[in-house]
């Protein structure tokens, strides 16, 4: 059972104690046969209505009842100047109750529907130099995906504080991390548990917070769909390794970071002529070759580099040679200088 149903269920054994004790004090109740049992009723109903309310304003968030709450506002204060203004003073009685209702229901209809649509900065031009900002709001707020989060890297980048700021783990990304981690294909759960360790790994990290974020939205089926709303709403930068959800951020002008891309732009570039140290790990495709590899898995093959399989030593790159996979490097065991 969820927290908020575990509530629900409170606020329904309240109302129908509440019921109970007003069955018991109110004279129209009191002389009735089964009295309580009608009180209780009534207050079980009660709280069942406002839970099927709580239910349909599910996804209804604190910015949009606001919004709600403020144009009902202008729409009954303009209302009411139309109403006061003598248009109507010479229509019957049984009328302008009429009239006073369809003004109060039209503007305020209106009032909502046009608070809903507008912005931050729309609000800011009808009330002058008020910004409606928490002071104290994260400057950068960094929001993962699942194959982010899975692929591990992030973590690196923020112990190095390379990244800084507050990170944002959707519940529903936390979710699909952990449907991965139950899979029964032996690949996928280990991507899974992955995932879940490098959360707990950000979480114990001292020079960052990570929030698990509730906001959800059920008219959504796609975890991808849901991260560029939420994205949107937060004015949060997006991490992520997949390459279709990254071009979809890009057409809704939202801000991203594909990961994939900053590793190619951190590669070394090697220039024919330098040196630099290798473990030649395996033997090459032609004879006498090895093959070793950089930090960043760029493979570098080293001419006459067989008999010094296993050992760590100075080569020289001669060439560079770019494939459909990435650059290969041709190197030379460095001569040393006498």
């Amino acid at each position: 059972m969820t927290p908020l149903w575990a509530i629900r269920l409170l606020f329904l054994a309240l109302c129908t104690t509440g019921g109970y004790a007003v069955s018991q004090v109110r004279p129209e109740f009191i002389g009735l046969s089964h009295s309580g049992v009608y009180g209780m009723m009534m207050g079980f109903g009660f709280g069942g209505l406002m839970v099927a309310v709580d239910e349909m304003l599910k996804g209804f968030s604190l910015r949009a009842f606001s919004a709600t709450t403020f144009g009902l506002l202008l729409g009954t204060v303009v209302a009411l100047l139309v109403n006061s203004s003598g248009l109507f003073v010479n229509a019957p009685d049984n009328v302008q109750w009429l009239i006073r209702l369809g003004l109060f229901l039209g503007f305020g209809y209106i009032g909502i529907i046009l608070a809903m649509r507008s912005n931050k900065e729309d609000f800011s031009l009808i009330i002058p130099y008020v910004r409606f900002a928490p002071q104290n709001k994260p400057d950068n707020l960094l929001l993962l995906d699942t194959s982010v989060i899975i692929d591990g890297r992030i973590a690196d980048l923020i112990e190095t504080h390379f990244l800084e700021g507050l990170i944002v783990v959707p519940r529903f990304v936390l979710k699909e991390i952990q449907q991965i981690a139950d899979s029964s294909d032996p690949i996928k759960r280990a991507r899974g548990r992955r995932g879940l360790e490098m959360l707990n790994r950000l979480q114990h990290n001292a020079h960052t917070e990570v929030r698990i974020h509730d906001g959800d939205f059920p008219e959504e089926s796609e975890v991808d769909t849901k991260l560029i709303h939420l994205a949107h709403n937060l004015n949060a930068r997006l991490y992520t390794n997949d390459y279709n959800l990254a071009r979809i951020a890009e057409l809704q002008k939202i801000s991203y970071v594909n990961l994939h891309e900053v590793a190619k732009c951190l590669k070394v570039i090697l220039l024919p002529g330098e040196t630099l140290q290798l473990k030649i790990v395996r033997e090459g495709k032609d004879k006498g070759q090895g093959l070793g590899y950089l930090p960043d898995g760029t493979m570098v093959v080293v001419n006459n580099g067989q008999s010094h399989i296993g050992q760590q030593v100075e080569v020289q790159v001669q060439t560079l040679l770019q494939t459909g996979a990435g650059v290969i490097v041709f190197a030379e065991i460095a001569v040393p200088t006498v």
